[in-house]
């Protein structure tokens, strides 16, 4: 069983949900059905859940690797929450300007770190 592992992948299935019907939402007001028909907000929601699904499922392989090789629950913890809220602020940022933002900023860099840190993590745990 991996229920830290299930924990942020249920957090992250529901961000994704989340995501997809703000798309959704401006697609039919919008009346795009296909592509962002040049409009700047559909673009940034369509790469907000896009980049989501880019990170996430990796995220989510090295987070149960971890924990099936019985990484600490702290680590786990830790790794799993500053993921899930770099990827809200990714979001949040990217929807808030297509140029840089705060949210994006930190975002990516937390993203990138929790990757970092639990593929480091991993490796150390085979040597």
């Amino acid at each position: 069983m991996m229920p830290i592992t299930a924990l942020y992948a249920s957090l992250l299935a529901l961000l994704v949900i989340l995501l997809a019907l703000v798309t959704v939402k401006l697609r039919r007001s919008l009346r795009v059905g296909m592509g962002d028909g040049g409009n700047r907000d559909l673009q940034r929601a369509i790469r907000a859940h896009g980049n989501a699904t880019e990170y996430i499922p990796l995220f989510l392989i090295l987070l149960a690797v971890y924990e099936a090789n019985q990484g600490g629950a702290l680590t786990l913890h830790i790794v799993g929450a500053v993921f899930f809220i770099s990827r809200v602020l990714h979001a949040w940022g990217l929807y808030a300007s297509g140029g840089s933002s705060p949210g994006r900023f930190v975002g990516t860099a937390g993203t990138l770190l929790a990757l970092l840190v639990l593929a480091v993590a991993n490796l150390l745990k085979i040597i």
